[in-house]
């Protein structure tokens, strides 16, 4: 069957928050929710909470009961070097693993690092007898590494559970015997059959004459594709309805599906610029604090005539437990990566923290149309057949014909007219390159195609076809025109109220399309663009946006195609509609929309909206607090339980404002 041309669409394919005060490279590593002394916090998660906190809590039943021994149930046998050692045994679960990533900080040439900080101010707080604080200022900043760990686990997880579509196991030929085995053993070369429903687990190359693939679990394009002998196909794919053959021809890890999967999970290796300020500011500070706690210690001798050695240095140790930038390191990356991780749960991948803050401050939206704002889904529209022809018997011998296509124009005619009549017989079935079908039935042709079929054989017709907006099939019976099929791509469900809600975001919105001008005005008028533009090859979409930048406004581009990776490439925010669009696509794109609603493109600015709205929430809490209690700290009027507050209670604080975002709903 051959339909009048459509915008060509490709359909092939296309975190770690730094925790450490001055660390070159982020802390986070893919496996690690934070590599904190030998801690691995995702096997701890998986492991369940109490195995996670098990050293917090051993710390923290020995502290308390330390402090009731020391203060409400005195006991004789609990001072001297019995009260020491009770507090020293309280440490060391939280302590050691610090103390260990402080000496290999150390080593690597990074001494001003949060674990110093940490280790400096806790065994200085035992030199000078206040143990309880020392072990507390341990325990309460471990514990939020903790919680950090868990946030991290969290959006990793979601994340992961989004993208990692591949299939565990697939079937190979041996000997012409389908056997059962693990994905990533299958060898290069190989042969895969897949049955019917079954999803392709690795790339390859069809072996098959022909099949008929789903890809909509990989671009959330619901247009099927006919693929024929010879032809690429990805892992992800779903098969059609017979059983294929295909030989594998990239090894698991290296398949389309997997690279995607891996640049989400490296997201945050693209840092916002508040990460980076703070990174930078993180390496200035932290020496710059050392060395004012060492001079809060000393300098005080030369000019306080009752001065006690003990008491300045509690002082500067108070100084350095409050000025530890723990909550700023930690939260406003977690803020990110909070983001990144609540977008991937609703379907939109960011590709890095940096997009989050430039798609907050989006002006324009620039849409494609086909396969952005309409589903790619052929569907009968209107069904034309002149008053001297049986309808229902002419869209039974359609139907029939059509039946003999595996083209999606063809699966739309049946799905519209329904089962298939078993009892009609059709004689001479003839398919004609670039015009349709022919056939014969009681002695009559039948032809079924485009327009152009019906001048081939001189049958003439009464309408102007280019007058129509639907891709149309033409109908001849016995050597007259007997009506016709309009078939459209149907605009997708929430088109409109996308354009509503960009619009109440202050959006402006210009729908750019490589289909006929009067389709992309129809679709434009439909969902209330009044910026359309039609018949574009993509220099001329890259003209268009060039126009909009000339403005020095910015610009979100939302496309799925190959041809649409130049202007997804020069906006501000390139965004790729379909988890796995053309490769040019996906790797320009900064912003995937996996199940590709058009929707998700409101959302993904209010995503970004909200993320920055508590990153710089944390900022503030944490500059405030933290200038107020250093003041206190340096004048002696707080203690190392108000220091603790300042450093790690604001760091949860801020810890828990930025998972936050998570549990929002948008």
């Amino acid at each position: 069957m051959i339909h009048q041309d459509k915008e060509v669409k490709s359909t092939k394919n296309k975190a770690k928050p730094s925790c450490c005060c001055s660390h070159d490279e982020p802390v986070h590593t893919e496996n690690d929710g934070h590599d904190h002394g030998g801690h691995d916090h995702e096997h701890n998660v998986d492991g369940g909470l109490f195995k996670l906190f098990l050293p917090s809590i051993i710390s923290f039943v020995l502290l308390i009961v330390g402090i009731a021994f020391d203060n409400y149930f005195k006991q004789e046998w609990f001072a001297g070097y019995v009260r020491i050692v009770w507090y020293a045994i309280a440490y060391l679960p939280v302590g050691i693993p610090v103390l260990r990533e402080a000496y290999e900080s150390i080593l690597k040439g990074d001494v001003f690092s949060e674990f110093f900080l940490m280790c400096i101010a806790t065994i200085g707080a035992f030199a000078i007898g206040e143990y309880p604080e020392g072990v507390a200022v341990m325990l309460f900043y471990t514990i939020g590494e903790t919680f950090q760990g868990m946030a991290v686990k969290r959006a990793k997880t979601s994340i992961k559970k989004l993208l990692d579509q591949r299939p565990d196991e697939v079937h190979i030929l041996e000997n012409n015997v389908a056997v059962k085995v693990k994905a990533k053993d299958v060898q290069i070369g190989a042969i895969i059959q897949l049955k019917a429903g079954e999803k392709l687990g690795l790339d390859g190359e069809l072996l098959s004459d022909s099949a008929f693939v789903n890809t909509a679990a990989l671009t959330g394009e619901s247009k099927p594709a006919t693929k024929k002998k010879g032809d690429t196909v990805l892992a992800g794919m779903i098969n059609g309805n017979t059983i294929i053959e295909v030989k594998v021809t990239t090894a698991y890890s290296d398949s389309k599906l997997s690279k995607i999967l891996e640049l989400v999970q490296n997201a945050t290796a693209k840092k916002a610029p508040a990460e980076l300020f703070i990174r930078k500011f993180a390496k200035i500070y932290t020496p710059i604090v050392v060395y004012l706690a060492i001079a809060i210690c000393l300098v005080p001798m030369l000019f306080v005539s009752n001065y006690v050695f003990t008491d300045w240095l509690y002082r500067a140790l108070v100084f350095l437990v409050i000025s530890c930038p723990c909550a700023l390191v930690i939260s406003i990356p977690l803020g990110y990566f909070g983001g990144i991780g609540a977008a991937s749960r609703n379907g939109i991948l960011f590709k890095g923290s940096n997009f989050l803050d430039s798609i907050s401050t989006i002006q324009n939206v620039v849409v494609d149309k086909t396969g952005t704002m309409t589903e790619g889904v052929f569907k009968v529209q209107d069904v034309i057949i002149k008053p001297e022809f049986d309808k229902d018997e002419i869209l039974k011998l359609v139907n029939v014909l059509e039946n003999k296509s595996s083209h999606p124009v063809a699966t739309a005619i049946h799905n519209h007219v329904g089962t298939v009549d078993s009892s009609v017989e059709l004689k001479d079935i003839e398919e004609i390159s670039g015009h349709g079908l022919k056939a014969t039935y009681k002695e009559k042709d039948l032809h079924v195609g485009n327009f152009k079929l019906l001048d081939k054989f001189n049958i003439s017709y009464d309408i102007d076809p280019s007058t129509i907006v639907y891709t149309t099939i033409a109908i001849a019976y016995g050597g007259k025109f007997a009506g016709y099929l309009t078939i459209a791509d149907e605009i997708k469900e929430d088109a409109k109220e996308t354009v509503s809600k960009l619009k109440a975001l202050g959006v402006k919105l210009t729908m750019l399309s490589g289909d006929k001008s009067n389709v992309v005005q129809f679709v434009a008028d439909k969902v209330g663009i009044k910026n359309a533009f039609g018949d574009l090859l993509p220099e001329d979409k890259v003209n268009k946006v060039n126009e909009i930048k000339a403005k020095n406004e910015t610009i979100a581009f939302v496309g799925d195609g190959v041809n649409d990776a130049p202007v997804i490439a020069l906006s501000t925010v390139g965004i790729a509609m379909g988890g796995l669009g053309s490769d040019a696509t996906i790797e320009t794109a900064d912003i995937v929309i996996q199940d590709d609603k058009p929707s998700k493109i409101a959302m993904a600015i209010n995503i970004g909206k909200q993320t920055k709205k508590i990153v710089w929430q944390n900022i503030t809490l944490a500059f405030v607090v933290k200038a107020f209690v250093l003041i206190l700290g340096a004048g002696g009027l707080a203690t190392m339980w108000e220091a603790v507050f300042a450093d790690v209670g604001v760091a949860l604080l801020a810890i828990l404002n930025a998972v936050r975002i998570q549990r929002m709903k948008f």
